[in-house]
Order: C-alpha cells, then structure tokens, then sequence
C-alpha cells in the first residue's frame, strides 16, 4: 500500500493543537461580542469576477469547477475567497436594506490562498476580522480608534507576548508624498511597504524606476524612520524642501495621527505607537493603518493588520474601518515557537474506571450521572488492571479516574490523592473540567 502523501498548505491540527486553535477562535469571538460586534457568515465562493477585482491576489484564487462537469460547460465562474473583505462587500452590498449603520461586525472562517506554502503561510487558513461600517460617506474617526482597541484587548486576552500595534496615516504619507512631487504616490506606497523586507536599498531603487528622484528619495527615507512627534524632525523635513507653506495641512494631520495612538494607548496602555514606514501595500486603503507584531517575534510578520477606506462596496458610499487577524499563522507560530501548551488533549476531565466487563453498566452509570452536570468524561476501554487503567488516563492527560463501588472513590492522578465521591455531587476544580491553554 502506498503511503499517504501530504498536500501542503493545508494544516491539519493534532487534538491538543486543535484546543489551542479553538480557544484562540473563542477568545476573539468572545471579545468581539463584548464590544458589540455581530456575527455574521458568508458563502466560501464568490464570482470570479468579484474575486479578481483590481487585486493582485487574482492569480492566488481557486476556482471551482466540477470534476466531471460536462466539457461543453465551461467556466463555472465561481472561485473560493481568498479573504473575508470580498464577501463581506458583498453581504453589505445585498443586505443594506436589512443592515443598521454604522454596522459592527465580526467573522471568523476559513479561506482558500494559492500562494507558495511556507512557515505560517497556508493555503487554507482561519482568519479573523472586525469592521465597522458607515452609510452616505459618514464614519466619524473616532472609530478608528475602536477598532484598533477592541483588537488590541482581544489579543491581550490570548496566552501570547506581549504586541505592539504600528499605526500610520497614508492620508498623511499621501500628503507628504505628494508635496515631493512623487507621480504614482500608490505605488511608492506599495514599494516603501517592503522596507521590513527589501530595506531602504530596495526601496530606493523601485523608487528610483518609477521616477522619482534621489532629494525626494532621501526624503521619503527620512520621514519614513521619523517619529511625528518630533517636531523638530518634522519641521526639518518641510524647510529642507522649502515646503513651509504646507506647514498648516501637514501639522493638521500629523497632530490627528498622534491623537489617534494617544487614544488607542489611553485604553490599553503602550500597545500603540506611530510607524510612518507602515503604508499597507492594497489601494483601497485610504485612512489610517494598522500593523501588529508580536515583541519578541518580529520575524513572524505583522499576525494582524488592517485600516481605513473611504468605500468597502465599489460603487461607494459604504465607508469603514477595520483589522484582520490571520489565525492559522498566529497559531502555527505560537506552536512552532512552543509559547503555549494545551493541559491535555482530550476533553475528558474523569476516566471511569471498570472493574470488570460484567459491571460496566454500572461505570456507564458513573459516567452519565457526570455529564448530566456538565462534567466531561469516559469509560475505560477495557477492564484492565487498575495500574493500566490509570496509565491509559495519564497517557492521554485526565486529571481523574473514578472506582465504582461502595463507596465510590475518586484519584487525581497528578497528586495520588484519592478520596469518597457521590458521583451525584463531586465536582473537580473549575481549571480542570475543560482543558486550557496556558502559556510557557
């Protein structure tokens, strides 16, 4: 028999890797609510159409076709999504008529992403995002702040490192940019989004064939590694290109971008600080953006990111602001990198021990009287000697194995204590009903 052979990109959890992806998809589910964001799901495909769009991911896309579809067919025009802001322009396009503005929402799914597989790239993946959205070109900024806070607590909540939030305003990088006189000011964005990974060289030389010159390539340098609130930095970058007559606009958004981080860090103190190196590289962002990295972890990537953009539905009008998080990547690092650890990787919280196969009905009964009052469990499989009945337990990671009988006796094999239970009232302590991920 041949043996099998694995598909790469497509991680499968073992059961203890699985709790700790699940408690990560909880915890966000569960912050998301507390703020007030609905759930909502969307469909796993979308027209192909919709899907390219103007993206670059077009030539990551799956489509979808039948295996035997009859030739004659055709293109079936449909493709898996690649992301979750696809759809969900999508469903906010559709269901307006049925939506109250500004719309909070969250969603957690997988999506499908033809990229080259490597460490914490998938090509089936969890990604989570939040979003809120406005109507008539209304969304007041103070959203912005939101969005950012609601994701900051919900990876606070997670057994990981501390993060730090990067933010940015491209409307003030647009700005600046286009006070250099800089053509394609979207794609000096896209090229100055690469500096973490080409450094300033490459940059540079991608600036320098679209066009733009060596002054506003040190420029744009600068401001790049600048702190907006140094004042004499930034006053330094308008007189050295004569730009003194922008100074009102350009302080104006200078002074909004380090408001927005005061009120990010007033609600959870020291996530937040100013990047102008950040720009994200997708166009449709208009606003301020986010990147977020884990302190001590830089090299995994931002693991959560997003922004603001004047319109979420082609068409217009539907203004939003929101952040992303890839799951299956923050998950594949936190394992790799052994930061977290499932307490065991079963659900069972008790093992019922037999005592021999004609009275299994009776730890049937033990086992039952427990899960009436939510307490996870299982019989044991075989009516072994007690010794291998505990090992089976330990091996698998229960706390607990109960001997029926008069009386019932229960034993916390991690400590040997074992003691009279009434399976009608023993409870285990709260940490030990269900498993839990703790870091390391």
């Amino acid at each position: 028999m041949s043996r099998v052979a694995p598909v790469s990109g497509f991680p499968e959890w073992a059961p203890e890797e699985r709790i700790v992806e699940r408690h990560v998809i909880e915890t966000l589910r569960e912050t998301f609510a507390l703020h007030g964001y609905a759930e909502i799901e969307t469909r796993a495909i979308e027209p192909l159409e919709r899907l390219r769009g103007d993206s670059d991911a077009a030539k990551e896309i799956y489509a979808l076709r039948r295996v035997l579809a009859d030739p004659d067919e055709g293109d079936s025009g449909l493709g898996l999504h690649f992301d979750l802001t696809v759809p969900f322009a999508r469903y906010v396009e559709e269901f307006s008529g049925r939506l109250t503005f500004p719309f909070r929402r969250y969603q957690i799914q997988k999506v499908w992403r033809g990229e080259r597989p490597q460490e914490g790239r998938f090509r089936e993946f969890y990604q989570a995002d939040i979003d809120i959205v406005g109507r008539s070109g209304e969304l007041p900024p103070h959203f912005e702040s939101e969005v950012a806070v609601v994701m900051a607590r919900a990876l606070a909540s997670l057994p990981i490192p501390s993060v730090r939030m990067h933010v940015n305003s491209r409307d003030f990088v647009e700005f600046f940019y286009r006070m250099l006189n800089v053509v394609d000011v979207n794609a000096a964005l896209r090229s100055v989004d690469k500096l973490g990974k080409i450094g300033i060289e490459g940059v540079s030389a991608e600036l320098r064939v679209q066009g733009v010159g060596d002054s506003a390539i040190e420029a744009i340098e600068v401001f790049s590694r600048s702190d907006p609130r140094d004042e004499k930095q930034m006053a330094w970058l308008l007189g050295s290109a004569g730009f003194s007559g922008f100074l009102g606009d350009f302080e104006d958004r200078r002074k909004a971008l380090i408001a927005l981080v005061d009120a990010i860090n007033d609600a959870v103190p020291g996530v937040a600080r100013a990047d102008l190196g950040i720009a994200r590289g997708l166009d449709y962002y208009t606003g301020v953006v986010y990147e977020t990295f884990i302190e001590g972890h830089e090299d995994l990537g931002s693991i959560c990111s997003g922004g603001r953009y004047d319109s979420l539905v082609a068409g217009g009008g539907y203004p939003g602001v929101g952040m992303s998080v890839g799951v299956s990547r923050l998950v594949s690092r936190l394992l790799s990198a052994g930061l977290v650890e499932a307490t065991r990787s079963v659900p069972s919280a008790v093992l019922v021990a037999v005592v021999d196969e004609e009275s299994r009905a009776a730890s049937n009964a033990v086992a039952r009287a427990l899960r009436e009052r939510g307490i996870p469990c299982e019989v044991a499989p075989t009516a072994a000697k007690f010794g291998k009945q505990i090992q089976h337990a330990d091996r698998r990671g229960i706390p607990f194995v109960w001997f029926p009988g008069d009386p019932h006796e229960v034993k916390d094999i991690r400590s040997g204590d074992q003691a009279p239970a009434d399976p009608e009232t023993w409870e285990p302590p709260a940490d030990d009903i269900w498993p839990r991920v703790e870091r390391r």
